[in-house]
């Protein structure tokens, strides 16, 4: 199984969700805190911290969020405190590479007087340090360097901080759950609440009554499951129980159709489609809200369409994005969506329900157009646009698009609108740095994504949105 993952981490995420799985389909969980570490973990000897106790105390810790992790706590992502404990606090360290110079430029340029000269070597105070980075430019011998924490570092918005406790904390009012920081961890103390313990239930409770249960598969999927096809997988999913598979590109269809339209009636218009992105602007930005598209994401519309055609059905959102697991919950989507997924729980429920997809025969797929489909990746909406107006006036204005990647190109995006600098009228934000083919809870991040997804894309019979606009029509009309 490490051929499909990137990290260790990932990987013993994994093997705890597995297990909490197939006890769930067992009716064993009332033993699983206790059991499931100790099944990872047997000893004696410890493998990944000081001992076997604190490893396995850890893994508790994963069962909890793996079982649904804290529920007074709104925010998907979560620290695991005893998990937090490796990382060095300094941020700018000087190493022994010093060499004790004369000129002391290091000293010169601090604006903070944070560093002094001890026995010939320089020594920074971290209660002075304003991490401004001015020394470590300045020195010859590149004998000092940045140690922030990887989970600070990835958090383009400040979000989370060091506390008195040495442990990462994480400021809701901030976080715009992304994930980045849960992904970059190399310890793993931040993690996403899972809720596999609900698709279980769904899936039990449809088995007894014949109860429909639709997946919704985000098309970011296509650059995950190297080792089989999409169809492959398709037909692995619908083994799981689940009725039928369709692609949220159709809905993502149906969003670009939306989202047109209503650019006609407004001065500028941000995407609804990166549910971080929307929460930046409402956090970090509020004046801007009021140019948040109203048009649902792609997984609410699809998931609205398919109640429209079966309204007893429930219907279950396998992706990429941690926001995502927000997202279902809010009010605006209307119960639209039951349950969202990760690939990477994806990977461990079909592993628990022992289904080889490799082995399996392909399930064809052909629910949206190319266009839907590369709404996966970073600029795909923005091309959406523009093949689809042929860059005409629409509504007596040109629409002048703008596709931003990743949250420091939202935020210097974000502070030009705000200050009426931003000359284009359509803002495509996607959160996750080369959209969401590398989402926080992917098998595997990596270049090639971009390759399957544009290939993927290149394969829909559908050339335009007809077909999912016409389809989006008729279910309105009951």
């Amino acid at each position: 199984m490490n051929r499909v993952f990137d990290t260790k981490v990932q990987l013993l995420k994994y093997e705890v969700l597995k297990a909490v799985i197939k006890r769930a389909y067992a009716d064993k969980l009332d033993t699983a805190m206790y059991e499931i570490p100790r099944e990872i973990i047997p000893g004696p000897k410890a493998e990944m911290r000081c001992c076997i106790y604190k490893e396995r105390a850890i893994l508790e810790e994963r069962v909890k969020m793996a079982m649904g992790g804290d529920a007074s706590n709104p925010n998907v992502i979560e620290t695991l405190p005893i998990a937090c404990d490796e990382c060095p606090i300094e941020s700018y360290f000087v190493t022994p590479a010093c060499r004790g110079c004369i000129n002391h430029r290091c000293v010169e340029v601090c604006p903070a007087g944070a560093i002094r000269i001890e026995n010939m070597h320089a020594v920074i105070d971290p209660e002075k340090c304003r991490d401004c980075g001015l020394c470590a430019k300045a020195c010859p011998y590149h004998a000092i360097v940045d140690l922030t924490r990887p989970c600070v570092t990835s958090c383009k918005i400040g979000a989370i901080s060091i506390g008195e406790d040495k442990k990462a904390v994480i400021n809701n009012d901030k976080c715009v759950m992304c994930g980045a920081c849960a992904y970059s961890c190399p310890f793993g103390a931040i993690a996403d609440k899972s809720y596999v313990l609900e698709l279980v239930d769904i899936l039990k409770e449809a088995e007894k009554s014949g109860r429909k249960v639709y997946a919704l598969i985000a098309p970011a999927i296509v650059s995950q499951f190297k080792y089989a096809k999409i169809e492959q997988i398709v037909e692995g999913i619908k083994m799981l129980g689940f009725h039928n598979v369709i692609e949220t590109a159709l809905g993502a269809d149906i969003t670009l159709h939306k989202e047109i339209n209503e650019l006609k009636e407004v001065d500028r218009l941000t995407t609804s489609c990166c549910p971080s992105f929307v929460m930046y602007i409402e956090k970090h930005f509020p004046k801007l809200a009021q140019y948040i598209s109203h048009s649902p994401s792609p997984m609410v519309e699809a998931a609205m369409l398919i109640k429209r055609t079966s309204p007893d059905a429930k219907v279950v959102f396998i992706g990429p994005c941690s926001s995502k697991k927000h997202e279902y919950k809010l009010a605006k989507t209307k119960g639209a969506v039951d349950c969202v997924i990760s690939f990477e729980e994806l990977q461990a429920f079909l592993d628990a329900r022992d289904i080889d997809v490799s082995a399996l025969p392909e399930h064809p797929l052909n629910n949206a157009s190319r266009f839907g489909r590369i709404f996966a990746k970073s600029g795909g909406i923005c091309e959406g646009v523009q093949a689809l107006t042929q860059n005409e006036d629409i509504g007596g204005k040109k629409i002048c698009p703008l596709a931003l990647n990743g949250l420091e190109q939202i935020k210097i995006a974000m502070l030009k609108m705000n200050a009426g600098r931003l000359p284009e009228n359509f803002i495509e934000g996607m959160a996750c740095e080369g959209g969401c083919l590398n989402g926080s809870l992917v098998l595997h991040h990596g270049d090639k994504n971009v390759k399957d997804v544009d290939r993927y894309g290149e394969e829909a019979k559908e050339t335009d949105i007809g077909g999912s606009v016409a389809l989006y029509k008729m279910s309105l009309e009951g």
